[in-house]
């Protein structure tokens, strides 16, 4: 651990050689502005690892906020408070840990820890099912052709920006979204990665960082959408909805050509975004599948670890003139009159058989 502030030494009068002798055995040791208690300097961690850290004070002014970065990246993961207990996570190698505190006058004070990070294998969290001769694309959100697009079906106005981010990071190179919405504005970020027509079933499997923008966040949509082999399209729309304050999940009312979409809230689920931990990382995974005619059965979603069954059918075509694809949305509604969100998307991966 490279500290960087210390107690200045103690004078001592050279005529009590006694005292002077007992402190040259024991030596008083060096405190520093920010310590921390895990993981400690030069050590083994499998990511996600959990940072503990306390700043005492910072060049003597009381402590505002803390936070960490890693090797030379300038993104920075902002807490309040004089203290970190949060799980972090990181690509896999040899890595500097930067902890930091800032002082309620300006001042910042950094220690510095050596880490060497192994990747760890992602839980599942429930029991997915998936079969050998499944087709699984993983790291979906390290693709370089996400596109950011107001939703037009909802209100308000938004627009978003997204990019790969080192920090915080999970198993693998890191999307954040960064939305700035007035009027409750919806911005979907998608991307397509495949275009099988002929798979039925399908499973979403993500980690989601909320920051403490949370508070701003309406909803949070996560999709698959397929071209069936009748060029009609299959939307698999999934969100947690924290206007019911439950899972919901999307439905076509109408038909394939007089279209009718809706969200349907999940009876006895419950889920609002505003609700998860902040500055953490979560396990976000949901079960469907669908009939040649395009009716959607959702067998469960699972929020870290934890079943929601949903067990429903509904009609979920449309005639939208796509060519055969397979792409995900990732879609953050905005609470309120104005504001701006930022979220992260780690470790996307959806298989399908």
């Amino acid at each position: 651990m490279k500290l960087l502030f210390f107690v200045a030494p103690i004078n001592v009068v050279k005529k009590f050689l006694l005292l002077s002798s007992l402190i040259a055995t024991f030596a008083i040791p060096a405190l520093a502005s920010v310590t921390v208690n895990s993981p400690s300097d030069g050590a083994a961690v499998v990511s996600p690892f959990t940072l503990s850290a306390i700043a005492v004070s910072c060049s003597s002014q009381n402590v505002s906020a803390m936070g960490y970065s890693f090797d030379s990246s300038a993104d920075t993961t902002v807490l309040d408070g004089a203290s970190i207990e949060t799980s972090i996570g990181s690509a896999a190698g040899t890595h500097t840990l930067h902890v930091k505190a800032w002082g309620d006058k300006g001042s910042v004070c950094v220690t510095d820890v050596t880490i060497a990070v192994a990747a760890g294998a992602p839980p599942t969290g429930g029991t997915p099912g998936i079969p050998t001769n499944a087709v699984t694309v993983s790291s979906i959100q390290a693709m370089n052709d996400w596109e950011a697009m107001h939703d037009d079906g909802g209100p308000g106005q938004s627009n978003g920006s997204t990019q790969i981010v080192s920090s915080p990071s999970l198993y693998g190179s890191t999307r954040s979204f960064e939305t700035r919405y007035s009027g409750g504005g919806d911005e979907r970020y998608s991307v397509t990665y495949a275009d099988d027509t002929q798979a039925t079933n399908f499973f979403y499997d993500a980690w989601v960082y909320l920051t403490g923008s949370a508070g701003s966040i309406g909803n949070l949509e996560m999709d698959t959408n397929q071209v069936m082999p009748n060029g009609q399209t299959v939307i698999f729309g999934v969100q947690c909805d924290g206007y019911s304050g439950t899972w919901a999940y999307t439905a076509n009312r109408g038909t394939a050509t007089h279209q009718n979409p809706q969200w349907l809230t999940a009876k006895g689920t419950k889920c609002n975004p505003r609700d998860w931990t902040r500055n953490k990382w979560h396990h976000v995974q949901a079960s469907y599948s669908r009939d040649d005619a395009g009716k959607i059965t959702y067998h469960s979603v699972w929020l870290d670890g934890a079943e929601s069954p949903l067990n429903v059918t509904v009609n979920g075509a449309f005639d939208l003139g796509w060519g055969p694809m397979i792409n995900t949305q990732f879609q953050v509604d905005g609470l309120g009159n104005r504001g701006t969100t930022k979220v992260y998307l780690d470790s996307l991966t959806v298989s399908r058989w």
